[in-house]
């Protein structure tokens, strides 16, 4: 009797596809699971780490969250849940307020999780016409974009400090590797400059002896200190639960508390990850080529409730992996059964504290240099959405109805409501860039495009108006 843990097993010829129903022998299954833990392994513990969260318990999560995923989605559409970049920003934000802890990250974030799965039900019974309405390309460009833009000043005054050398060889190398590798090694491009960068500042620490900077905890004061140090990594357990504390003094897994004002800096994140949902299973459908769209609303609200659950134990938000699309695209194996695998490597991999603890042990350095890339590259994503869908910034409704949000949300522009409310940066700069776009949008009076006309097409004939043509394409 066929079921949904039932794989047909298949042995194809080269180049051809495997999918997601079918499996290879299980041999050959389990070893490109491991690809794929391979695969989104860098990205995954980097976040964590940046947002102040347990790497180990990052991991643990992200195979349960990628197990519910297939289960929601009836394996139909292959994915890993791994940890999302889109609230790294917000985290930052929380962070710098005085009351805000790792208690206040997770309970925001798990009111986005919710709120994003309740946008995965209304998409599912409703359609997908939904999502484009409310949330156009112009609009999630500029979202993405200023999420991650806003991340430069944590980059410039968190990481890079600490130790600026190692911190730009890791970048070159990150660079380097993820254009001039071949295949599947430019895809773990991240996890290579993690470890480049781990041996780099142990070397330096073995020739140069210690750096006086500043530390992730020193609060920006500068002392004397190992680039290295593994006191943790000596103290952990094999075997065993995550467990332990914080940077901030919080337990590792802990109850999430809530804030309004918090809940507001997170809740942009969500339209990142409408997009990086609803663009991921387009392209496992282009790549299948079978029409994945009645299960786009069950993908995005089970990275929703996905995200919220891990939350709820102090883990981190998730999202579907490019990387892991590059692995699929590679191999053309798109079987559910290899990411059932992944998950429970990942999971295996999360009750290792030992493992995770050399992963804490990560110099600021090198993660400097890593974010310096990834950060800059979330906020092109943004720039990727607008020439995909050919927004036209000669249409007015697009160059000014935008502008005032991306200030805003980059340059951190704040508004204050009373004594304890207060909206700013990515909250703010969200907020006005959907207002303002809708506001405006099909309003445009007669001749209102020619300013900006000239500015983006600077050789079009005078009087030929290229607003009509970006609103249709957008509509």
């Amino acid at each position: 009797m066929s079921t949904m843990f039932t794989w047909r097993e298949v042995v194809p010829a080269p180049g051809e596809p495997v999918a997601p129903d079918e499996r290879l022998p299980w041999g050959r299954t389990v070893g490109l699971g491991a690809q794929h833990v391979v695969a989104m392994f860098g990205a995954t513990f980097v976040f964590p780490l940046v947002m102040g969260l347990d790497p180990n318990l990052a991991i643990m999560f992200s195979g349960i969250c990628t197990i519910l995923f297939l289960l929601v989605t009836t394996n139909r559409v292959p994915s890993y849940l791994g940890t999302s970049a889109s609230f790294v920003a917000s985290v930052a934000a929380i962070r710098t307020h005085s009351n805000g802890d790792s208690a206040h990250v997770t309970g925001a974030i798990l009111v986005a999780g919710l709120v994003l799965g309740v946008v995965g039900v209304l998409v599912h019974f409703g359609g997908s016409g939904i999502i484009h309405a409310v949330l156009p390309p112009a609009v999630t460009g500029a979202v993405v974009m200023l999420i991650g833009f806003n991340l430069a000043p944590v980059v410039a005054g968190i990481y890079w400090p600490q130790d600026q050398w190692v911190a730009l060889l890791t970048a070159t190398f990150m660079v380097c590797a993820a254009v001039l590798l071949p295949g599947f090694w430019s895809r773990i491009a991240v996890f290579l400059a993690l470890i480049f960068g781990y041996l780099i500042s142990w070397l330096a620490d073995v020739m140069f002896g210690t750096i006086h900077s500043i530390t992730g905890s020193s609060n920006g004061k500068e002392l004397d200190h190992d680039r290295v140090s593994w006191v943790g990594v000596h103290a952990a357990d094999w075997i065993g639960l995550p467990s332990g504390k914080l940077s901030d003094g919080v337990s590792v897994v802990h109850s999430p508390s809530f804030s309004l004002t918090f809940i507001l800096l997170v809740l942009p994140g969500v339209i990142a990850l409408i997009a990086e949902n609803t663009g991921h299973v387009k392209a496992v459908a282009e790549m299948t080529k079978t029409d994945l769209d009645p299960y786009m609303g069950r993908a995005i609200a089970a990275d929703g409730f996905a995200t919220a659950l891990s939350s709820a134990f102090g883990g981190s938000p998730t999202t579907t992996y490019a990387e892991n699309i590059g692995v699929m695209g590679a191999t053309k194996v798109y079987s559910t059964a290899a990411y059932y695998v992944a998950a429970i490597v990942a999971i295996l991999l999360g009750l290792c504290p030992k493992f995770g603890a050399v992963v804490s042990a990560t110099p600021g350095g090198v993660l400097g240099g890593i974010t310096v890339i990834l950060y800059g590259m979330i906020g092109l994503v943004g720039a990727k959405i607008w020439v995909e869908n050919g927004v036209d910034f000669g249409n007015p409704v697009n160059m000014v109805g935008l502008a005032a949000g991306l200030i805003a949300g980059i340059g951190g522009v704040s508004l204050t409501f009373g004594k304890n409310f207060e909206l700013s940066g990515i909250a703010l700069g969200t907020i006005l860039v959907i207002v303002y776009y809708h506001l405006v949008n099909g309003r445009a009076g007669r001749g209102s495009g020619r300013v900006t006309q000239a500015l983006s097409h600077p050789d079009a004939p005078t009087g030929q108006n290229t607003s009509h043509r970006s609103e249709s394409m957008q509509e």
